[in-house]
């Protein structure tokens, strides 16, 4: 009785609009009827819990059923997250001010929340620091994200009054990133989403991908952002993709290469997020945006919806998803 709930859930609140567009974009590269491809569609939602991004962006057109049963959809994901993700902590991710708080030591540098902090204090904090980042404390996707300069107390009186406004409260130090980043794109702080599993004490890293800013101040894949997939070793082996599924081997602004590109300081990236994931041991699956400083890599921030990063099947020689990886650890599939 539930699966059917569930599965007229499903039905329900399907976008068909979007669906229809998917499905005739996919039917013309695929090179396949629309009727047919909406079939096999919906047959893969029933099947394997995935949605029509799913099925586009992990090319399940071009997989066989063995093939298509090793990826890990949003509606997988979504199992993961709720069996091993307790509810009443998604607080600690979701508001800003309380995971900065409960992270400190893993943040590795200066913040500040406004909320019940007076104007004098944030301008002593933007006066010190010259130049600051913003973000509102329960945004997400890089919206509101904002560096601002301290210019004089009377510009900054202004920018606190604006800042309370917006519910932009979150103040904290700019993360000055490894010159090896800066060098492949400067007007962003290029992350790592790095993935770890806790359970019974124990904690895991999983994968990783890096995400590359190209011609915005943030890296992500909302705004325009990119991302690529590295390896054990912090080395990227795929080029990068944007929201426009279009394929980068090289970085379009700078030119830099992208596949081949070794990640610094990556092991200890993968030492940090193992040391966080400890902290909330209700919480997981947790994804961690992770920066590299000039001398040490720094959380971001964790999401406890970490989203699903998988290799389009096109891109390697093996078509293989993520479920038998992550099977081997968490044992839910």
């Amino acid at each position: 009785m539930g699966k059917i709930k569930y599965l007229f859930k499903r039905i329900v609140q399907v976008d068909y609009k979007n669906m229809f567009r998917i499905a005739k974009s996919v039917s013309k590269k695929a090179h396949k009827t629309y009727i047919g491809t909406l079939f096999d569609m919906a047959m893969c939602g029933l099947k394997y819990q995935a949605g029509y991004y799913d099925y586009q962006e992990f090319e399940f057109y071009n997989l066989n059923a063995k093939q298509r049963k090793t990826y890990l959809t949003r509606g997988k994901n979504n199992e993961i997250i709720k069996r091993f993700n307790a509810k009443d902590k998604f607080y600690l991710f979701d508001n800003k001010a309380e995971f900065y708080k409960k992270f400190d030591k893993f943040i590795k540098r200066k913040w500040m929340n406004l909320d019940g902090k007076n104007e004098e204090e944030f301008i002593e904090f933007l006066k010190e620091n010259k130049e600051v980042i913003v973000k509102p404390v329960d945004g997400e996707g890089g919206k509101g994200v904002e560096k601002i300069k301290y210019k004089n107390k009377e510009t900054a009186k202004k920018l606190y009054k604006r800042l309370m406004k917006n519910n932009q409260t979150i103040v904290e130090q700019c993360i000055v990133q490894h010159k090896k980043l800066n060098e492949m794109y400067n007007k962003s702080v290029n992350s790592l989403r790095m993935f770890t599993f806790y359970k019974d004490g124990k904690s895991y890293f999983l994968q990783a991908i890096l995400k590359f800013g190209n011609g915005g101040v943030v890296d992500n894949f909302s705004s325009g952002g990119m991302y690529t997939y590295v390896n054990e070793k912090g080395v990227v082996y795929v080029g990068a993709i944007d929201q426009a599924d279009n394929i980068f081997e090289e970085h379009p602004i700078s030119k830099c290469k992208i596949v081949g590109f070794e990640v610094p300081m990556f092991k200890e990236a993968v030492k940090l997020v193992k040391e966080a994931a400890k902290v909330v041991p209700e919480m997981g699956y947790i994804g961690w945006d992770v920066a590299i400083g000039e001398n040490e890599p720094m959380i971001i921030e964790g999401n406890c919806f970490p989203g699903v990063f998988q290799v389009k099947p096109s891109l390697v020689d093996k078509k293989e998803g993520l479920i038998p990886k992550y099977n081997e650890i968490m044992h839910i599939f």
